[in-house]
């Protein structure tokens, strides 16, 4: 059993290891475009196999799709951050071709694969390796509410001063300030958590929560890599292992929460068929309206990616 992952940067370094070190499957191989960069980042995690007493095989290749073939699962790390005087289209053109062009290579050897996207900005890049793809949308989903979730339940247990593991939380939305976290459906050991925290409190952690990403920047210079990577592990081991996790996951939506064509995180069940099922939840008329501006923030950035008529 295989799984590719695409990009040997901090993240995709970070969800190879993970999976490598829980013996997720047999063979973790690591793509980059740099010359020898995932060979020498491969070469050192397989050096750790033996402390951590793991089988899984790690392999490094530079550009090289065919060494990926049958591959089960491709998560796609690839693309470049932001950078200063770089507008959001630019930022969108750079990204969504160089998507573009490692999920044709992906499909090409491994017709069969699931893709998860965890390239930004996430929405539009999901729904550009889905156009890419040409696959079922239950396929092609991308990285983004394990991530905001896992951020949101660290936020919660360092103010209630418990364990995370105690936790279960719910945001839907888009990646981002548009994110719509859902404290109705937040509990604590089966307590709702509006019974253990004051209102200004949990604000508070939903707006740092929004921001989550940003705090990271700001703290290290770069984005952040641990929780993402591990985040995507976390779906890879879901679908490799059968598990019918329920995850928030961006899918494309056709209907569901009465959005059309449109990525965005929602619950989802994650098995050996990628997305099994999406969980349609009942939002009140608050949570339904931030939900609909979220996608409506989220199709104006697709549009953008439509007009440029790469696809």
């Amino acid at each position: 059993m295989k799984v590719t992952v695409v990009g040997a940067g901090n993240v995709g370094a970070t969800c190879a290891n993970y999976l490598a070190d829980r013996e997720v499957c047999n063979e973790v191989v690591v793509v980059d475009i740099k010359e020898n960069y995932a060979e020498g980042k491969s070469l050192d995690m397989w050096e750790t196999a033996p402390i951590f007493g793991s089988d899984t095989r790690i392999t490094g290749v530079t550009n090289d799709y065919a060494k990926t073939a049958g591959s089960e699962v491709v998560v796609i790390t690839s693309g470049i951050p932001r950078k200063p005087g770089m507008s959001r289209d630019d930022l969108i053109s750079t990204n969504a071709k160089i998507v573009k062009e490692v999920t044709e290579n992906a499909i090409k050897h491994s017709p069969d694969a699931i893709i998860i996207i965890v390239a930004n900005p996430l929405d539009v890049m999901s729904y550009a390796a889905f156009k890419a793809a040409g696959v079922n949308r239950n396929k092609v989903f991308g990285m983004a509410g394990i991530l905001d979730t896992a951020r949101y339940r660290a936020f919660l247990a360092e103010e209630l001063n418990i364990s995370p593991k105690d936790i279960q939380a719910l945001l839907m939305g888009g990646h981002g300030d548009t994110m719509v976290p859902l404290p109705r459906y937040t509990t604590v050991g089966g307590i709702p958590v509006t019974q253990l925290i004051d209102a200004d409190k949990l604000d508070a952690i939903i707006t740092r929560t929004k921001k989550g990403g940003g705090e990271i920047v700001q703290l290290l210079g770069t984005s952040a890599w641990y929780a993402p990577g591990a985040a995507a592990a976390q779906m890879v081991e879901a679908i490799v292992k059968d598990q019918k996790r329920v995850f928030p996951v961006c899918s494309l939506l056709k209907g569901e929460y009465g959005v059309e064509n449109t990525y965005l995180g929602v619950p989802v069940i994650l098995g050996k068929g990628g997305i099994e099922k999406i969980i349609e939840i009942d939002l009140n008329e608050t949570e339904q309206k931030d939900f609909d501006n979220s996608a409506a923030a989220v199709q104006d950035v697709m549009k953008v990616l439509d007009d440029m008529n790469l696809f």
